[in-house]
C-alpha cells in the first residue's frame, strides 16, 4: 500500500517539505490477547457498572490505561485495594495462583484476562512439575508474566535462566529432570541461542511441542526484520515496561538500524528525522493503531510523507472471552 501526503504543504518559511518515505511495518499494534484483555475489562463495566477494579495494568500503555480509567476502571497493584462487592480483573500478563484463589475467598467477582498464550504455559509448567521435572525458565526476572508463571508451581520448582551466561552457571537440583519453558514475549533470535545452549548443557531437558514464544511477538519481529535494512531510523511505539515492544527495538538496533521506543508523537524530536530518506515504523502488541496514525500525522507537520505498508503476515488470531460475559 502507498499514500503520499500532500506535496502543497508548506513550512513555515513557505518553502516545500521536504521528503520522507515512511515503511509501515505489518503486522503491529493490537494482538488479539490485548483486544481480548480489553474487551474484557469495557465489557464487566457495561456488566457490574463502575467502578470496576484492575489488579496491574491490563496491558502496558499508559493511552490504554487512561482510556479505560476515563470509562470507570480503577487500577490497583493488589486484591487488599479491591472493595468488597466489586468486581476485579486480572491482566494479560497472568497473575499467580494464589490470586485467584484469594479472590474467590474474599467473595468477589473476579474475571481472568490472562492471555490464552501465556495460560497454555502456565498448564505446560504444572504438567512439568506434576511429571517431576525441575523448570528451567527463559524469561525477564519482575516481569508480570514471568512473576504469574512462576507463581503455577510450587516455590523452588522452576529457576528462571535470562542470558545464555546464565544457563553456564545455573544450579539445578542433582539428579533432577529437566524442562525448559519461554516467556511468550522474548526476542526469537535470543530465545534460540539460549535454548541451544540449555541443550548444549543439559541434552536430555524436555522443551515444549510448540514454540511458546506467541504468534504476534514473532510476526512483529519478523515485520521488522522486512523493513530496518531499508531503513535510516526506526520508530517503536510502546511502553517501556513493555517487554514485546523492547524486544522490537533490540531487533532492529541488533540488524545495525538506529530505533527509538516511543509512547506518544509528542515525544519525537524533528531533529531524529533530519537528513533521514527512510523512516520505520511499527507499534508493539499493546499499542492501538490510533497512536500510529498519530505519529504519521506528527511526521507530516515535517515532512512530505509517501506511506508505505510492508506486510509479512496475516493475523486472524481471535479468542473467546469468559464465559461470565458471553451470556
Amino acid at each position: 500500500m502507498n499514500a503520499s501526503f500532500p506535496a502543497s504543504r508548506s513550512a513555515s518559511d513557505g518553502a516545500a517539505l521536504p521528503p520522507i518515505d515512511l515503511l509501515i511495518a505489518a503486522p503491529r499494534g493490537f494482538c488479539a490477547g490485548v483486544d481480548r484483555a480489553i474487551e474484557i475489562v469495557e465489557r464487566t463495566l457495561q456488566r457490574y457498572g463502575a467502578p470496576v477494579f484492575v489488579r496491574h495494568e491490563i496491558v502496558h500503555n499508559r493511552f490504554v490505561v487512561d482510556q479505560l480509567k476515563d470509562k470507570g476502571a480503577v487500577f490497583v497493584d493488589e486484591l487488599d485495594a479491591v472493595p468488597d462487592g466489586r468486581p476485579v480483573v486480572f491482566s494479560a500478563h497472568g497473575v499467580p495462583k494464589q490470586v485467584p484463589t484469594s479472590a474467590t475467598a474474599r467473595g468477589l467477582d473476579w474475571l481472568d484476562a490472562t492471555c490464552p498464550l501465556v495460560s497454555k504455559v502456565h498448564r505446560q509448567a504444572e504438567r512439568q512439575v506434576e511429571a517431576g521435572r525441575h523448570i528451567l525458565f527463559i524469561g525477564h526476572a519482575g516481569h508480570p508474566e514471568v512473576i504469574g508463571t512462576m507463581g503455577q508451581v510450587p516455590e523452588g520448582a522452576m529457576t528462571l535462566v535470562e542470558t545464555v551466561a546464565d544457563v553456564a552457571t545455573v544450579a539445578v537440583p542433582e539428579g533432577a529432570p529437566l524442562a525448559f519453558l519461554t516467556q511468550t514475549t522474548l526476542s526469537v533470535d535470543d530465545t534460540a541461542e539460549i535454548v541451544a545452549a540449555i541443550r548444549a548443557r543439559f541434552p536430555h531437558v524436555v522443551g515444549p511441542r510448540a514454540e511458546d514464544i506467541c504468534y504476534a511477538t514473532s510476526n512483529r519481529q519478523a515485520a521488522v526484520k522486512a523493513i530496518a535494512s531499508r531503513c535510516q531510523l526506526l520508530l517503536v511505539i510502546g511502553s517501556p515496561e513493555s517487554s514485546n515492544a523492547l524486544r522490537l527495538v533490540e531487533v532492529a538496533e541488533r540488524g545495525g538500524t538506529p530505533a527509538r521506543l516511543i509512547q506518544r508523537a509528542a515525544e519525537i524530536d524533528p531533529a531524529w528525522i533530519e537528513g533521514v530518506t527512510t523512516l520505520g515504523l511499527t507499534a508493539g502488541a499493546s499499542a492501538p493503531e490510533a497512536l500510529v496514525r498519530e505519529v504519521v500525522e506528527r511526521i507530516a507537520e515535517w515532512r512530505t510523507i509517501t506511506e508505505e505498508t510492508v506486510t509479512t503476515a496475516e493475523e486472524t488470531m481471535v479468542f473467546k472471552l469468559p464465559r461470565q460475559l458471553v451470556a
